[in-house]
């Protein structure tokens, strides 16, 4: 038996026995299970003994606090043995039994193709999945991902699966099966062939420049509100929300909106809103109704001396009825919270303003099970001010990892992104995010596929100081054991107007307010944004390659601009919407525009011809048929944004088994990689092009109790020990708080000017001269036209005449 292993202080344990071969008795290894094609695997029906205690080309591994055993056994499927690797004690962790990673046992691969594996085995746990491993020919061995769940068998099953295309700079692969639960599981008769998926020949189906970069169009019918939240619900339908929309007069009036537009048939209908949801959370609960959290209870003061202030009404939106239902308050106001679902079906929050317009320290959960925010005294609390919006998204383990993208001024205290563990009720500090007060704005994003646990920011600024907004991209890697961000390549520039036109974009300037949206092709796709405050928007798209790591520039580019309080998500057609753009002078843009991605101009498209279940759950196996062959499939996460956050937005990979048109898609068994919800099912073909979507829920009562029924539970989470060997402490607990102070001016804009919905900004750009003629200038460039002067005071010297008049004719008089 092994030895326990700190719980937090989880270590990949060594390989317990390597086998040390020559090529004469690999030649003579026994090919117990060939099928068609050569099998790649050495010994695949563990015949040949090696020297340790495991057969030739096998080895143990595995890590945490359980006790096990590995066991060459008579209980074979085809010749005389078998491999048996038993828990009978577990706290956490799992045992592999894997092929053997070195140069003469792990199988040879070629980047861009696809495997076809397959074994046979019984066991009596359904905590067992398909594990790959892959030498990077750079990095060395890692772990690449989970493929299947193996159900419960008494008797000898084969289980079939694909690996993913292989990543670039893999040479060779080991795989084998993991067992994460108490119970034991016996495999025999492995097989690796390498298969072979068509690609369609391509058709331009636009004009060859539509057919590289893509097509906008902007849509004759107009968003009928100043919606500052996009929301895509699972009858295809998108909820736009406004709430007074920045327009104080719409708020001092009650007037509150939101609207439901259908991509089907192009309506808008305008929703009775109960308050003021301006700058509120929102999430996708797991039954399809979204929870918006927080909202507006009041303006700034005219003289800036009081700054936005939060509610703690919290409200749902059933998709069906088109309506809001209150559920109970949250402990304190979060005007600009943070909202993550959990892997339960939980969902919690943080950051934001209370009623008094200071920075919530509180922690709030909202109970699935309940169905309501629970009191503070039942939610662990560190005190901690997360900011504005702060990115908070789930990993595969169920601890938060902070981007460092967050709304509004700097970043937290420290290196700018972290970890944080509701559990033991820490956060520590990651290294390596650039420039971490200019993230104002930025946009993150967890990479496709989110197995692969790695996060992506772009870009962002900082409306304190107002810089140029930066060009910086930065990956973190979370399934490394002390993972830190390093440097992405640098963000495509394209064209920005600063009120005289149109130039292209030079030296260090990039862009916030940027939108990025996970396509179905595994893509990111970034588009809109400013290079200043709510001014100065750019007009640039790009598509970022997770595999490569590289942006593919200069696609079509949205003839609308798309800055401050601008959304751009996945329709379930494969198109992106984008709606919304609130400058400084107070406008609000209405107009909508639709991007047509290159690969939906490629010809046909696949087709789901069917999906047998359309309630899914963890582990499961569930059929599809489509219409010819498809190379992957995967769920999306609808959409839920805002101010260029998204945190629960997420590309998760169904590995297949493929019998013709039949395919069946294996769901992780992990809920963390997959909240609770309904998802976008697409299936894409080996030339990228997919398919429209199907709705799907994950986690539902039907196939859940499906499973009860069939007598079987549903498999445990299996959770691998990524970022479990950070080097910094924990930070030193706060003592208990009510709140922490924060500048009226948080938001950037000079209240001495104009109404509250206008933003006159505290610090204008640097190229602008300090004097009264250069900053009227350039509040002329970008239209604010007549502005008021609150108060006595005229900190900006736009009124030299003191007649109440920002850039008057007298101000600009001579003297």
């Amino acid at each position: 038996m092994s030895p326990p292993l700190p719980p937090r202080r989880r270590r990949r344990t060594a390989l317990l026995a390597v086998a040390t071969m020559t090529s004469a008795l690999l030649i003579s290894v026994p090919q117990s299970a060939q099928a068609g094609p050569p099998n790649l695997i050495s010994n695949p029906g563990f015949e040949t003994a090696g020297t340790g205690t495991m057969p030739a080309c096998w080895s143990q591994s595995g890590w945490g606090d359980n006790d096990y055993s590995f066991q060459t056994v008579a209980d074979a499927h085809s010749g005389t043995k078998a491999m048996k690797v038993s828990l009978t004690r577990r706290v956490d962790g799992d045992r592999k039994a894997l092929i053997t990673e070195n140069t003469a046992c792990a199988p040879t691969v070629v980047p861009d193709r696809q495997y076809d594996l397959s074994l046979w085995y019984k066991s009596t746990t359904p905590d067992v999945s398909v594990t790959l491993f892959r030498r990077d020919t750079t990095a060395g061995w890692q772990y690449w991902t989970d493929l299947k769940t193996l159900e419960t068998s008494a008797g000898y099953t084969r289980a079939e699966v694909r690996t993913p295309a292989v990543p670039p700079n893999t040479d060779k692969i080991a795989w084998g099966v993991s067992v994460y639960g108490t119970g034991s599981v016996t495999t025999d008769d492995y097989v690796m062939e390498e298969v072979s998926v068509p690609a369609p020949e391509p058709q331009c189906t636009g004009t060859p420049e539509e057919c590289l970069k893509g097509r906008w169009d902007v849509l004759p019918v107009q968003n009928p509100v100043r919606s500052m939240h996009s929301v895509v619900m699972h009858n295809g339908k998108v909820l736009v929300i406004a709430g007074s929309g920045n327009d104080e007069a719409m708020f001092e009036a009650g007037t509150f909106t939101s609207a439901v537009y259908d991509p089907e048939d192009g309506t808008w209908r305008t929703i009775p809103t109960p308050v003021d949801m301006f700058c509120a959370g929102h999430v996708q609960l797991q039954d399809g109704r979204i929870l918006i959290m927080s909202g507006n209870k009041g303006y700034p003061s005219a003289d800036g001396t009081i700054g936005y202030q939060g509610l703690k009404d919290s409200f749902v939106f059933d998709p069906e009825t088109e309506t809001y239902l209150r559920t109970n308050d949250m402990n304190g106001g979060h005007w600009y919270p943070s909202a993550t679902i959990l892997g339960n079906g939980d969902v919690i929050s943080f950051g934001g303003l209370k009623e008094d317009s200071t920075g919530n320290v509180t922690a709030e959960k909202f109970s699935a099970a309940q169905n309501r925010w629970l009191p503070m005294n039942e939610v662990n609390q560190t005190w901690s001010y997360w900011g504005l919006y702060p990115a908070m998204i789930l990993m595969q383990d169920g601890r938060l990892f902070y981007s460092g993208s967050h709304t509004f001024g700097n970043g937290t205290p420290g290196t700018g992104a972290s970890i944080y563990d509701y559990d033991a009720n820490t956060i520590t500090d990651v290294p390596g995010l650039r420039a971490k007060d200019e993230r104002d704005e930025s946009a993150s994003v967890l990479l496709p596929p989110a197995q692969d646990q790695r996060v992506l920011t772009i870009g962002g600024g900082n409306n304190e100081t107002n810089p140029v907004a930066n060009r910086f991209t930065d990956i973190i890697d979370l399934k490394q054991p002390n993972p830190a961000y390093v440097h992405g390549p640098l963000l495509p520039q394209g064209e920005v107007d600063q009120g005289q036109g149109r130039r292209p974009q030079t030296g260090a300037e990039g862009k916030m307010y940027v939108s990025a949206v996970l396509l179905p092709d595994g893509k990111v796709f970034e588009t809109g944004g400013a290079l200043h405050d709510r001014a100065d928007p750019v007009y640039e798209a790009s598509f970022f390659d997770p595999v490569t790591n590289t942006y593919e520039p200069g696609l079509a580019t949205d003839p609308i601009p798309r800055g401050y309080h601008s959304s751009s998500f996945l329709l379930p057609d494969g198109r992106v919407m984008s709606v919304g753009d609130n400058p400084g002078n107070g406008t609000y843009n209405h107009n909508v525009s639709v991007y047509t991605p290159p690969y939906l101009l490629k010809g046909p498209r696949p087709r789901i011809t069917s999906v047998i279940d359309g309630e899914w759950t963890y582990g499961d196996t569930q059929r599809i048929t489509v219409d010819r062959p498809i190379a992957k499939a995967e769920l999306i996460r609808p959409a839920a944004v805002t101010h260029s956050s998204d945190p629960n937005q997420r590309f998760v990979d169904l590995p297949l088994s493929v019998d013709g048109n039949n395919v069946d898609l294996n769901v992780t068994s992990n809920p963390n990689l997959a909240p609770p919800g309904w998802y976008m099912l697409f299936a894409v073909d080996a030339g990228g092009v997919p398919s429209v979507a199907e709705w799907v829920r994950l986690g539902g009562p039907p196939a859940m109790a499906a499973k009860g029924a069939a007598g079987h539970h549903a498999p445990s989470a299996h959770v691998h020990e990524f970022a479990d060997d950070l080097a910094a402490e924990p930070k030193k607990k706060l003592k208990k708080r009510s709140s922490v102070p924060v500048d009226p001016r948080i938001a950037g804009c000079d209240r001495h000017y104009g109404t509250a919905g206008v933003c006159v900004p505290t610090v204008f750009p640097e190229s602008v001269k300090p004097t009264t003629a250069a900053r009227c200038r350039w509040l002329a460039d970008h239209d604010y036209g007549r502005l008021r002067v609150n108060g006595g005071d005229d900190p900006l010297r736009l009124d030299p005449d003191r007649d109440k008049v920002a850039c008057g004719k007298g101000d600009l008089r001579r003297r």
